[in-house]
């Protein structure tokens, strides 16, 4: 006969996977996810569940809450010191983790849908999760993020307005954009060198923010093409200011933007964005699949 925690342990691991979803969505790192998880576990073993009629509901209460405020104090370091945290939110958790299991998980959820979402609130980011992605009622979101369901609605509806972008009238333009960006990314994971140089203006110029303002400048579509031929395992197009760019962001935590000046169907200018006050500027959305 199990005890008590033994059932609870039993019942816990049935819903485990679906914790690390929510989790993961919510606060973009698998080793935060899991962090949650495991809090998750703890607030379980020490409650009385005996009245609980879904425990699998209850248990989505608890992590989303304890993401909440995870979210939340991730927010509050940011504020305190803006610029020495950010490298931080890159960072990776190689130490912790497989690194390749988290880049197939980040992969799975869409690179681009993580980056966009660590631009909303912690209220927006949990709201936004559970309705859109796993479809939980507005009035079960409400306790979570304390607040009423008419304001859950707003929030909701803001992250989704954000997270798809605003003032997309010219679709036509951006097939057109995302056709030429995704070949040129394409043909660089695979090194396609010809591929490359075809996507590109014969006299492209790439501006490049991690260098010296002497040394920041490339010139030439041969030039660029040897340099980023193969290189591109961790790009995802992605609206950025309302044009397609490109994101990078191995394992979903962003490295730098690529921004391109697109002309008669060729890649005239690129500029690599990486200066964490610069991509703050940035309004970055996801392209529909």
């Amino acid at each position: 006969m199990m005890n008590g925690m033994e059932r609870k342990a039993e019942q816990f691991e049935v819903h485990r996977n679906h914790l690390q979803a929510v989790a993961y969505r919510m606060l973009g790192s698998l080793s935060e996810a899991e962090d949650a998880v495991q809090e998750t576990w703890v607030r379980l073993s020490r409650s009385d569940t005996s009245d609980v009629v879904n425990l699998g509901g209850w248990l989505t209460t608890v992590v989303s809450r304890v993401s909440l405020d995870m979210l939340r104090s991730r927010k509050s370091r940011r504020e305190e010191s803006m610029e020495t945290h950010l490298p931080e939110t890159f960072a990776t958790h190689s130490d912790r983790n497989d690194p390749e299991h988290e880049a197939l998980l980040a992969d799975s959820v869409g690179l681009a849908l993580l980056v966009v979402l660590d631009n909303l609130n912690p209220a927006e980011r949990i709201a936004f999760v559970l309705r859109d992605i796993f479809a939980i009622p507005f009035n079960e979101i409400a306790p979570i993020v304390g607040k009423s369901e008419t304001a859950v609605r707003q929030l909701a509806s803001r992250a989704r307005r954000r997270v798809q972008g605003t003032g997309k009238t010219d679709d036509a333009g951006i097939a057109l954009q995302r056709e030429l960006v995704d070949a040129f990314l394409a043909a660089s994971r695979v090194g396609d060198f010809d591929a490359l140089v075809a996507a590109l203006d014969p006299d492209v110029v790439v501006r490049d923010d991690r260098r010296t303002a002497q040394s920041n400048v490339t010139r030439g579509a041969k030039a660029l093409a040897m340099h980023i031929s193969g290189r591109a395992q961790a790009a995802q197009s992605a609206l950025v200011n309302g044009k397609v760019g490109a994101i990078v962001a191995p394992r979903g935590k962003l490295l730098y933007i690529l921004q391109f000046t697109l002309i008669h169907g060729k890649i005239v200018e690129v500029d690599l964005i990486s200066e964490p006050s610069r991509i703050r500027e940035m309004n970055l959305a996801v392209l529909d699949v």
